[in-house]
């Protein structure tokens, strides 16, 4: 009988070493693995960007040129192209599975109220991004950004990861479609039953990512996504079940499984270059003008904290104060992205929530991050393709990860009132308002009111804290404000 021989000791690859992919506990092959199910779980944003976009400015010209229709494919090209590039560099500068595109939220501002404006042009509402996008790199570098974040105390940032969990469950309901507007205000489907055969396909894939979960089977959500996928291509080949805006209330939610044509199209970059940096300046005046950027710069500042704690705190990367590793680079590349998604003239770009999906799948280092910016510069030219995974079969990748984001609930003291009612209104606020931003403000409010209330509390909060809450209130009377302005 032979004895085993022992163990040689490998060393690491380079790629290991610089993206710490053991020392946090990973494998490459967990990475890429993780950045695959991110940008499933995050492309439909190059279906949807495109369709916000596609209002005309008030001269009546479209993004990306003419005035006959929207140009589509420059702004799927271009939403593609940067949201590759700049999840490749926080990737690569900061090292955090966190990856990035266009902001939902941001570019419904810009298509339904800038462009909008007496004389307004798209090109000056990129403008104003890349205006945002320069003052809050600027903040990022003068190290106030950070401060302003490790100001915040740590259950308070356990409840916005908690918040953001809801939120991005709530998401993936209702897009989906499980979860629709109507009669209380949400319903669940039509009229209170699960009807179509894109709802199967959501609840195939959600039961078959628990259950694979539940065996410890690892690529769980991969697996569930690209087996919703399949049975989703082959009941749209069968029944030819059509969209929900052609009519059909049992439809799929945006993109319909199925490729016409080849799978690879050549891009249309007219967007790229496409801004005014002090257009809108003249057009609607400069008092308008910075409180249109005060208020993105608010909403980009905390949409990206509250993002990087609720990941931090999901790939187990958080130090004892909260604090995800390489803040500074996070924020600094963050900040490069929305002047990025300006020049190019698709909205400001900015850390994706959905990126949860691929740490909860064993993502964990900047690798996952580079793959799925990868992926989005294939999808450059691979625009059918990537537009072939509908709603229904991506989504349920982020309601299970809503679920363990959930899970945190339990770090909260809930019998300290002074915490635990800013806490309560972050976690509500986030999916009720559906917004992030707006979830922490409420939170960032009422935890300054409570410390005040208290005999000798006011002196215990950081002054940051109380900046920022100034500046949230602000916020949130800014339409009030905006009026009285312009009496």
């Amino acid at each position: 009988m032979s004895t085993p021989a022992p163990a040689r000791t490998q060393n690491p690859s380079w790629i290991d070493r610089y993206f710490r992919i053991s020392e946090r506990g990973s494998t490459i092959g967990q990475e890429i693995r993780g950045g695959i199910v991110t940008f499933f779980a995050m492309s439909y944003i190059l279906v949807l960007n495109p369709l916000i976009l596609s209002t005309p400015d008030s001269t009546g010209a479209y993004l990306g040129g003419g005035t006959d229709e929207p140009n589509f494919a420059a702004v799927a090209a271009g939403t593609a192209l940067v949201a590759g590039l700049m999840s490749i560099l926080m990737g690569s500068v900061a090292k955090f599975p966190l990856a990035v595109a266009a902001g939902l939220g941001i570019n419904a501002l810009l298509a339904y109220t800038v462009v909008g404006m007496p004389g307004m042009t798209w090109a000056d509402a990129m403008g104003l991004i890349v205006l945002e996008g320069i003052l809050i790199l600027v903040l990022v570098l003068t190290g106030l950004r950070e401060a302003v974040f490790r100001a915040v105390p740590q259950q308070l940032k356990v409840a916005i990861s908690v918040g953001i969990g809801l939120f991005i469950a709530l998401v993936g309901l209702v897009n989906a479609g499980i979860v629709r507007p109507g009669g209380t205000p949400l319903q669940l489907g039509v009229d209170g039953s699960l009807v179509g055969w894109p709802a199967v396909v959501f609840v195939v894939g959600l039961f078959l990512i628990i259950v694979l979960m539940a065996r410890g089977v690892r690529g769980a959500m991969l697996i569930g996504i690209v087996a919703a996928t399949v049975l989703a291509g082959i009941i749209e080949a069968v029944a030819h079940v059509g969209t929900q805006a052609e009519g059909a209330a049992g439809g799929w939610g945006l993109t319909v499984p199925a490729i016409e044509g080849s799978v690879v199209a050549a891009p249309d970059f007219g967007t790229l270059g496409q801004f005014s940096l002090f257009g809108a300046f003249g057009k609607i005046g400069v008092v308008a003008a910075l409180l249109l950027i005060f208020s993105i710069l608010l909403a980009d500042f905390f949409d990206t904290m509250g993002t990087m704690v609720a990941i931090g705190a999901e790939a187990d990367l958080l130090d004892e104060n909260g604090n995800p590793p390489s803040t500074r680079q996070i924020l600094v590349v963050d900040s490069v992205a929305a002047v990025a998604g300006g020049a190019a003239g698709v909205s400001s770009n900015t850390s994706f929530i959905e990126s949860a999906a691929g740490v909860g799948d064993g993502a964990r280092t900047g690798l996952a991050s580079v793959v799925t910016g990868v992926a989005f510069l294939l999808a450059v030219f691979l625009a059918p393709l990537a537009e072939f995974v509908p709603y229904e079969a991506a989504t349920p990748a982020l309601v299970i990860v809503g679920f363990l984001m959930m899970q945190q609930v339990t770090e909260i003291s809930w019998r300290d009132m002074a915490i635990a009612i800013p806490a309560f209104l972050t976690i509500v606020l986030m999916p009720f308002a559906y917004s992030i931003t707006v979830g922490i403000g409420a939170g960032f409010v009422a935890y300054v009111v409570l410390a005040a209330a208290r005999k000798g509390g006011a002196r215990k909060v950081h002054w940051l804290m109380w900046v920022v809450a100034a500046l949230f209130v602000v916020y949130f009377a800014l339409g009030p404000i905006q009026q009285v302005l312009s009496v």
